[in-house]
């Protein structure tokens, strides 16, 4: 007889501003083991370590909910990345310029 776990729903990371609902079936102190309702076809379970947890919850509902809110918080934020990306881009244009620059002022004196 297995012990019920509390909280059988968890997101585990995707990729970033991504996570995907997974169901807790066993674990350990240190893994996890369960399957991705979500997916076109469920296989056999898999086992991860329990860092990959993001998050718990006790419903599916209640998963999938959070990671909504948490895609819409994230979103919030894609301004300001696309502007930090387009004056890193910037950065690295003054700096590839004035490498350069050096590099063909030191030709040009020798």
């Amino acid at each position: 007889m297995s012990e019920r776990i509390e909280r059988p729903w968890a997101l585990m990371r995707h990729h970033a501003g991504w996570a995907d609902v997974f169901h807790v079936e066993s674990e350990t102190a240190d893994s996890i083991t369960g399957f991705y309702p979500d997916r076109e076809t469920v296989g056999p379970p898999v086992s991860y370590s329990t860092r990959a947890v993001l998050a718990r919850y006790p419903t599916m509902e209640a998963a999938r909910a959070a990671r909504e809110e948490a895609v819409a918080e994230w979103r919030k934020h894609d301004a300001g990345v696309r502007e930090a990306e387009a004056k890193l881009r910037e950065a690295e244009k003054a700096r590839e310029d004035a490498w350069l620059a050096c590099l063909r002022d030191a030709a040009n004196r020798g």
